[in-house]
């Protein structure tokens, strides 16, 4: 049985896997994300990562959608006290931004999607400079307050921000951040790495890092002259044309041989290896796809292959 992992300060212990949900209402459909699901958690996975925007870029959709589908899996399953959900606020196309009125009314619908009571864990999406992080967090208190919201976080912030936001908290007792969620891989660690890293560790927080196989080029299925048909294939090709992103793939296929393990999950593995990364999110459009990613929750790279694949990233 895979252990879990505590969140930062808070109550909240996590699988080492969380599944991303930004695929649902996208490239799977309702059917086969409950499949996607139900061997997830099958597996002993219990953290789903989602926001209220997802999936509002595909045409037809107008956001919500990932949320929606979730929650309809909740209730099938009579599952909500056994999965830990979290979501996000400032992009969904209704509900823009972090003012306060905003925050609150943008939790209120993302509680009906997901046909719950409680969000275990409330992100806000990107964040805002201009709005004061005295707003921000006192209207995420009052989620708290009100029992919407069991812990807060903040994905895509800066360290500054971020160090601003702990002060307030901690100066007027109230509701503080418990994880940050980054953009952070192999291939993209100036996103994470440096003073946001180090204010994490020093804060006590926990990191759940986004795009961690950076789109898919981390599974080792894009190479030079390869043909793959994905959504995301456009996205990865300048990983691909770089000799950094050579140089990564090499060192992965060494370590993977090693193990007879996925290319992608020692790319996972070597995330959940850095300090402060409490589970790296990666989504699966279809069941098939779960076992290099659940992978994670076992293998653990000695500390000269973590070298090894940080040197080839450098």
């Amino acid at each position: 049985m895979t252990s879990l992992r505590k969140l930062g300060s808070s109550d909240l212990e996590v699988f080492p896997l969380a599944l991303g949900g930004n695929v649902f209402g996208w490239t799977a459909d309702e059917q086969t994300s409950f499949a996607v699901l139900d061997a997830y958690t099958a597996a002993g996975g219990n953290f789903i990562d989602t926001a209220d925007v997802y999936s509002a870029w595909v045409e037809g959709n107008k956001g919500g959608e990932s949320e929606t589908i979730l929650g309809a899996w909740l209730k099938a399953r009579g599952n909500r006290s056994d999965v830990v959900v979290a979501t996000k606020v400032s992009q969904h196309p209704e509900f823009q931004g972090l003012s306060a009125a905003n925050i609150k009314a943008a939790a209120d619908a993302s509680l009906r999607r997901l046909g719950t009571d409680y969000i275990d864990l409330y992100y806000t999406h990107f964040d805002q400079p201009e709005v004061p992080v005295e707003e921000i967090i006192g209207a995420l208190d009052e989620l708290v307050k009100a029992g919407k919201v069991r812990h807060i976080a903040a994905s895509n912030i800066g360290a500054e921000r971020l160090r601003a936001s702990l002060e307030f908290s901690d100066r007027e007792g109230l509701a503080r951040y418990v994880a940050v969620q980054p953009h952070y891989n192999l291939v993209s660690r100036d996103t994470y790495e440096g003073p946001l890293q180090e204010l994490v560790a020093a804060e006590g927080l926990s990191a759940v890092p986004y795009f961690a196989l950076a789109s898919g080029f981390l599974t080792g299925k894009y190479r030079p002259g390869a043909t793959v048909d994905s959504a995301r294939a456009d996205r990865v090709q300048e990983y691909v044309a770089s000799e950094r992103g050579q140089k990564v793939l090499a060192a992965l296929d060494e370590v993977a041989a090693a193990h007879e393990a996925p290319v992608a999950t020692v790319a996972l593995a070597w995330l959940a290896a850095q300090p402060t990364v409490t589970a790296p999110i990666a989504s699966a459009r279809t069941p098939e796809q779960l076992p290099a990613l659940l992978g994670v929750a076992e293998l653990k790279l000695t500390d000269t292959e973590v070298a090894k694949l940080t040197e080839a990233s450098a």
